[in-house]
């Protein structure tokens, strides 16, 4: 019986042990796996890392939001792991009741969300780097010191003054992280892809340079808010260039003086010694006054070929334009609408 009970203990004992350790390594298995994220009723939340950050800056970024349910879990997985310095920056999407390993995994594998980067309405490269700077981590300084260096926008074929030939307004997907390198190389790339084909054709086919299109779609763009009347606005200035007129664009002349809120241009605007007064020199100014809509750009790709060669705000006050091929016939239709406008000022 004494020899039986050792035999069964010798037996049972390494059967015990691999036992607790299987129970052991479930435990910790589930433990490991179980969930750290908690966001309560939201189904998601953002993460971003900034380029750099260390182990202490993504904690707290986590902790402070209040993300992570088991931070001695969260921070004994890392130190298991040594992922201490692994993380990769950019901008995460946090599901809820996440676990450790998918949490790691997706920082240090960098798989991150993209953004979405729009901008439309511009008017100056400040006021572009300040639109792109809250959309992606590069900041605006960064961002309008590189519009302005010359050495750098020289590699594209464009200097501080054409910058906003080769940036046109849409939405594009990017990485948060991008930097303003990134972005600028970005808009050379989708320039180039919005110029293949037929726009190009198109541009070649009026005898206007890409460049060319691009200044003479800032000054429709701030001509009229009207889609519709753009390409009958570009022909008018299609006349004028042909013919070697001076464009006599009031939108040139608000841009020359720096302050947008003229909204009428008087005969003391016109004197100003700028090259973008297009009353005083002719031809198109040395770079766009604005970022052109695409509707505007194709406007100027497809203007109306007519024999206008001037127009004027309708006394209507209906955003519309009436045209005219007469000096004399475009006086008149500007003293009605001077009329117009002095009555409704009275009224």
């Amino acid at each position: 019986m004494h020899l039986f009970f050792r035999i069964f203990i010798l037996k049972i004992i390494p059967f015990l042990i691999l036992a607790s350790i299987l129970i052991g390594v479930e435990r910790l298995y589930f433990r490991i796996h179980s969930a750290v994220i908690d966001l309560g009723d939201v189904e998601h939340a953002w993460l971003y890392i900034p380029t750099g950050a260390g182990l202490n800056q993504v904690k707290d970024s986590l902790y402070t939001h209040d993300y992570i349910k088991r931070k001695k879990l969260f921070e004994n997985y890392i130190e298991l792991g040594k992922y201490d310095q692994s993380f990769k920056p950019g901008k995460y999407m946090l599901r809820n009741r996440m676990n450790s390993p998918e949490l790691v995994y997706m920082l240090i594998r960098g798989l991150q969300t993209p953004v979405n980067v729009s901008f439309h309405n511009i008017r100056k490269p400040e006021e572009l780097a300040g639109r792109i700077a809250r959309q992606i981590e590069a900041d605006s300084l960064c961002l309008l010191k590189l519009f302005s260096d010359e050495t750098f926008l020289s590699q594209y074929n464009i200097s501080a003054l054409t910058l906003f030939t080769i940036t046109i307004p849409n939405t594009y997907e990017m990485w948060w992280n991008s930097t303003a390198e990134d972005f600028l190389v970005r808009m050379v790339s989708e320039s180039g892809k919005f110029w293949q084909g037929a726009r190009r054709q198109k541009a070649d086919s009026i005898g206007l340079s890409i460049p060319e299109v691009i200044i003479l779609a800032s000054i429709i763009e701030k001509e009229t808010a009207m889609i519709d009347e753009k390409p009958q606005i570009a022909g008018v200035y299609m006349n004028r260039l042909q013919r070697k007129w001076p464009l006599q664009a009031d939108p040139t002349l608000i841009y020359a003086w720096d302050d947008f809120t003229i909204n009428r241009v008087l005969n003391k605007h016109k004197e100003i010694n700028s090259p973008y007064n297009t009353y005083k020199n002719r031809g198109l100014p040395p770079g766009p006054i604005c970022l052109p809509s695409i509707a505007s750009i194709d406007a100027v790709l497809n203007y109306y070929h007519h024999q206008y060669m001037y127009f004027c705000a309708r006394e209507d006050f209906s955003g519309y334009h009436v045209y005219s091929s007469s000096l004399n016939e475009h006086n008149r239709n500007a003293r009605k609408y001077q009329e117009a406008l002095s009555k409704k000022l009275r009224n």
